[in-house]
Formats: C-alpha cells, structure tokens, sequence
C-alpha cells in the first residue's frame, strides 16, 4: 500500500523569497554604493559612518512602504476579481459552469469528463474553482502585503549591515575598495542562499546579483570621485 507523504514546494516560498532577496540586495548595493561614493569624494570618516546609518534607516523604512503599498495594489486586484468572480457565479451558474468546463477541454480533457470535473468542483466550491483555474489565483501566490513589508525591511537591515561594518573595521586609506571588493562578495553569497532557497541554478543567479551590483556601485564611485575632484 503506498505510503501518503507531504511535499513542500519551492513555490510556497515565492512571496517572502522574493522580498527577501530584494531587500537585502538592495540593502548591500544602495548602502555601499553611497558609503563608496562618499569616500570617493574625500569625505571623513564620521561623514560615511553618518552616510552608512542613514542609508541604512532610510533604506529600510523605504523598502517596507514600497512593499506594502506594491502588494497592497496586488491585493486589491485580487479582492476585485474575487468579488467579480463571486457575483457572476451568483447571477448566471449555468454559465460559468460551461466556462469553466471548456477551461478543462483546453486542458486536454473531454468534454463528457470537463464537464463532470466542473461539476463537482463547482457542487464543492465554485468560487475557489474559477480563482484558481480560471484566473490562476492560488494560495501560494496570494498578496501578503504585511509579510512583503516586513521581509524586505528586515532583509534590507540586514544587506546594509555588511557595507556599513566594514566602513567601521577598515582604516580610510583603503575604505573604498574594501567596502566595494566586500560588498561584491557579500552580493555573490546572497545570490547563492538565494538560489539554493529557491531551487534556481546557482552560478547564474550568482552571477545576475554580483555583476547588476558590482556595476551600480562602480558608477556611484565614478560620481562621487567626479564630485570629490570637482570640488
């Protein structure tokens, strides 16, 4: 007799995964790319140290509203096309039912076993049927928009945190390139925790984080050179 076992798909963890990710990526290039930029202009060490913590503050706060608000948008949507779904159902079963039995014909079923598919999972639950088949809502890819929020903001204090101790462990001499070669190395093991999280291919996830990072902060020390010479 075969055994029943559970399966936890990779899938249930896109909605933190993806705000995780973001945040701290976010938290290691914004917060570095500002910390090298201001030793690029020849500023002192109590002015990055000054750039790192608001940066990091700033950041944080910035990355949670942006979260909530984002989601909160994808939310309502949801909320909109379930109310849609649910009056439709009330106002013409019949229709919706065939709807959703030639959703079951495109899927390669007949149409003798589409419509009975339809039908019993219309007797059971009619909304959640057309949510998920119909406009592909599921309750792995439901908005959470507090869950996001927090996520990306705890992720971002995190990412920041590497750029802004190595601002306070480095001599001034050489706080720029070891912020920025840091940095780098932080973003590589990001992209591989968060490949491994999400079951991708490592070295090309890898190698999107560092190399979109590393050349963001390239361009911010370019700018902040140009200011520092300028001025």
């Amino acid at each position: 007799m075969p055994r029943s076992h559970g399966e936890s798909h990779l899938l249930s963890r896109i909605g933190w995964l993806r705000a995780s990710v973001l945040g701290a990526n976010d938290g290691i290039v914004s917060t570095a790319s500002l910390i090298i930029g201001v030793a690029a202009a020849a500023q002192s060490q109590s002015a990055i140290v000054l750039t790192g913590v608001a940066a990091l503050v700033a950041g944080a706060m910035s990355m949670a509203a942006g979260e909530y608000v984002s989601v909160s948008s994808q939310a309502d949507t949801e909320k909109a096309d379930r109310a849609m779904e649910a009056r439709e159902l009330a106002e013409d079963p019949d229709s919706e039912l065939e709807e959703l039995t030639r959703i079951y014909m495109a899927r390669g079923l007949d149409r003798k076993l589409a419509a009975e598919v339809a039908g019993q999972f219309t007797a059971r639950d009619p909304l959640k049927a057309h949510l998920r088949d119909e406009l592909g809502l599921s309750a792995h890819l439901e908005a959470r928009p507090i869950q996001a929020a927090l996520a990306s903001a705890a992720s971002f204090v995190v990412g920041a945190a590497f750029p802004l101790l190595l601002v306070l462990m480095l001599p001034r001499s050489v706080l720029a390139w070891g912020v920025g070669i840091g940095s780098i190395v932080f973003l590589a093991l990001l992209g591989v925790v968060g490949a491994r999280a999400g079951g991708a291919p490592v070295l090309r996830a890898t190698i999107r984080v560092t190399f979109w990072g590393a050349l963001a902060m390239a361009i911010t020390a370019g700018v902040g050179l140009a200011f520092g010479v300028a001025g």
